[in-house]
């Protein structure tokens, strides 16, 4: 699915990229806010982003995922998390997707350190906060795409392997089963690190209620206490 980079620049959310910068809910002064709108569209104006995706028939117990793809029924992911159930459990589609900003990011941020740690820095945070809205964009055009049969889906939130109780390991599944260095050139070390780093690998759940949307993480998220709360 094609994004176009102006669309990615449109949808970054600036007072993100202070958090990770270490403000908080404050906003820093002219200077830093000109130098952030200044490497966020170098960024913007190089990442090459790729994503790839696939959906899954869902079905779920207290302690275990199961998806199935319909073109190969025989064939089942099992992944055992509670809280990865918890998070599908009212919906009988998955997205299975990977997402990467691709290499000119890390080549950027290569750049600028060398020869400008302040913006190496406020590049990482802009990269933070492009994928982000790279990955935004992404399933909004899935759930779209998969609401053209005339029922409307919603979506859960990403949930990513490293979060809450689903082991890290997980990665090699998904890379696996997206092929995901073959078709869009994203690679997994032996420690389970993405490269290029400004990537994302996540389950979102497709449901029909629209009562189990996850319509604002923040607000529903029991983790009051984060630094990178959001609480517009």
């Amino acid at each position: 699915m094609d994004i176009r980079n102006s669309d990615i620049r449109q949808r970054v959310n600036m007072r993100e990229i202070y958090r990770y910068l270490g403000y908080g809910t404050s906003t820093p002064d002219e200077t830093v806010r000109a130098m952030t709108e200044e490497v966020l569209d170098s960024l913007t104006g190089v990442v090459k982003p790729r994503n790839i995706y696939n959906i899954y028939h869902c079905s779920t117990s207290e302690t275990e995922v199961m998806l199935k793809d319909s073109q190969n029924p025989e064939r089942v992911l099992s992944f055992k998390s509670r809280n990865l159930s918890y998070n599908l459990k009212q919906c009988n589609e998955v997205i299975l997707f990977a997402a990467t900003l691709g290499l000119e990011a890390d080549k950027l941020m290569q750049k600028y350190e060398i020869l400008n740690m302040t913006k190496a820095t406020i590049t990482q945070a802009c990269g933070a906060a492009s994928i982000e809205a790279y990955c935004n964009i992404l399933q909004e055009r899935i759930c779209d795409e998969a609401s053209s049969d005339g029922e409307k889906r919603y979506l859960r939130p990403r949930f990513s392997p490293g979060y809450g109780d689903l082991p890290l390991q997980y990665q090699r599944t998904i890379f696996n089963e997206l092929q995901c260095t073959k078709r869009i050139g994203l690679t997994l070390t032996d420690s389970l690190l993405m490269y290029p780093t400004k990537s994302v690998t996540a389950f979102i759940g497709l449901t029909s209620n629209p009562q189990s949307c996850h319509i604002d993480k923040c607000k529903n998220c029991n983790n009051i206490g984060c630094e990178f709360r959001n609480e517009s």
